[in-house]
């Protein structure tokens, strides 16, 4: 299937794929005003409903491209392969693979009028609102401005008093990230804590995962713009904050290392979950609203003859792959309820392919609660993914698929749009891992008896793998990839360790060093002359 780009998602969507097993591609052009406000009125525009304001986060679960593209298509983690025209796309995910991106990328441009339509938003409420709802638009604004802080070094502002024709301000990096440390700590004591029920909401700790997070890529934001790849300087008293914040989070009951790591992204990791600590919800919510599904997660990879009939799309690098012990439950693993029913393992898939087939032919693939069987091909031949693609020209069994959110079997049969998985943006892991880091940087106070070693091996241990003799930066990385595939963090972990511009396999050469920020698209150049197009652009 060739993926074109929808104009809009709309819900009906989800309506019409329950009548087949066949997933609909699902990618919706994130449309937004390419300045922080349509210019439709010059009268102050009305703030919205703060239920409204998180519908924003659909901006970056909506589908397999776009944010998620810029943050994982760019990385050692995932590529989109050609299937003879099929995934061309006129190039899109190649460039990005490549490094080969300009200011005309089309997710690029999408991607940069989604956060700003989502800033706008976001300003309304953070500035206008009061108590609980005004500390909830303080979180989402600094939410996105990270976003766009990381992907584009520019911050455009407006005070939400401003006409909505009038044109914005813009934050160079260094002082974006300094407005988003201050704005997050100033909500902190206006937000609830942390239950597991108000994961979908801007809580304590979220708002401290997320200072952890600032503080420890503050570094590369304050880097002169004319050499954003580094070196970075981690200031000390920056890794002390990002330790701090670490602890606060560690300090709830409500949050602890999962033992089974598959409880974090399946379809009912809602519930199952003990570490996701702010979250798209799939389900209609009172501030979350309707959540965005991620059938797309398995859609993009998944051959047409599995359950769901997917796109036959992205793959797994095979270095990557590599970097996982075979017993690493985060590679490959049989879940009960699941893998009976629909063939595949949590994780990548390699090898033959499995599913349900119709008993009465086995070469036809069946549905949920058909046998499982070996799949066939399209033309008949075994269905058996290979380790390696190629950036330009693949079979249909070409790469090694993933499996990061496993889908509710009872909702296959109708598309799987009734799968309830919630996609995380701040998780417990991260939050330990990141406090290894700064201790692993120079972080000297809130270590409390803990090492990076001693972090580190809590959660391997939990994931079944062989307990670390010693950590390094190049191990935590690597580590870093391991438990953290695919939820939108590779591209900021591999520029903060001085790694996303080094080959990868189907990028035998270095990338330019500039490329550690995207461009500012052209369009946003011609609507607002105080933004200045990236050095090397």
């Amino acid at each position: 299937m060739k993926n074109i780009f929808k104009s809009r998602f709309v819900p009906v969507v989800a309506a019409v794929a329950a009548l087949t097993v066949s997933c609909s591609k699902l990618d919706p052009k994130l449309e937004a005003p390419n300045s922080i406000a349509p210019n439709t009125t010059s009268g102050a525009p009305t703030a919205p409903s703060i239920a409204a304001v998180y519908e924003q986060l659909n901006q970056l679960t909506g589908g397999q491209g776009n944010w998620f593209g810029l943050q994982e298509h760019s990385t050692d983690e995932i590529m989109g392969p050609t299937r003879g025209t099929d995934w061309d796309d006129f190039g899109t995910w190649r460039r990005l693979h490549l490094h080969t991106w300009g200011p005309d990328h089309n997710q690029i441009n999408d991607t940069w009028n989604g956060l700003n339509g989502a800033l706008f938003q976001t300003t309304l409420v953070a500035e206008t609102a009061t108590g609980l709802t005004k500390a909830e638009g303080q979180f989402l604004r600094a939410f996105f401005r990270l976003q766009v802080c990381d992907l584009y070094g520019q911050v455009q502002t407006r005070p939400a008093s401003s006409p909505a024709n009038a044109i914005p301000d813009v934050l160079t990096r260094s002082a974006a990230i300094d407005a988003i440390i201050t704005e997050l700590e100033a909500a902190v004591p206006s937000l609830p804590a942390y239950d597991r029920n108000n994961r979908g909401q801007a809580t304590k700790e979220a708002a401290w995962a997320l200072l952890a997070k600032a503080y420890l890529n503050k570094a590369v934001y304050k880097q002169d713009p004319a050499s954003p790849a580094g070196p970075y300087t981690f200031a000390p008293a920056d890794m002390n904050k990002v330790i701090e914040y670490c602890n606060l989070v560690a300090a709830n009951v409500n949050l602890s290392l999962d033992p089974q790591y598959w409880d974090n992204f399946k379809w009912n990791n809602g519930t199952a979950s003990s570490e996701n600590i702010f979250v798209r919800k799939a389900g209609s919510d009172a501030r979350a609203g309707n959540g965005a599904n991620l059938v797309w997660q398995t859609c993009q990879s998944w051959h047409y003859n599995q359950r769901p009939s997917s796109w036959n799309g992205f793959v797994t690098l095979s270095q990557f792959y590599d970097s996982f012990e075979d017993v690493d439950v985060r590679k490959s693993t049989p879940l009960a309820g699941y893998t009976n029913l629909v063939g595949a393992n949590a994780g990548f898939l390699v090898g033959q392919a499995r599913g349900p087939v119709k008993a009465s032919n086995p070469k036809e693939p069946g549905v949920i609660g058909d046998p499982i069987g070996d799949l066939y091909d399209r033309s008949g031949n075994p269905l058996i993914f290979t380790r390696t693609a190629s950036i330009f020209f693949n079979g249909e069994a070409s790469g090694i698929r993933v499996n990061k959110f496993p889908l509710d079997p009872a909702t296959i049969n109708d598309g799987a749009w009734g799968s309830q998985n919630e996609f995380p943006f701040l998780r417990f892991a991260d939050v330990r891992l990141m406090k290894a880091e700064a201790l692993l940087r120079g972080g000297t106070t809130g270590a409390n008896g803990e090492t990076p070693l001693t972090i580190v091996n809590s959660i391997r241990a939990l994931r079944g793998a062989t307990p670390a003799t010693t950590v390094t930066l190049t191990s935590l990385l690597a580590e870093r990839g391991r438990e953290l595939y695919l939820e939108g963090h590779r591209r900021t972990d591999m520029i903060r360790f001085g790694r996303f511009n080094a080959p990868v396999e189907e990028r035998p050469n270095a990338s330019e060093a500039y490329k550690a920020v995207y461009p500012i698209p052209t369009t946003a150049l011609a609507s607002n002359p105080n933004l200045k197009q990236n050095v090397g652009y």
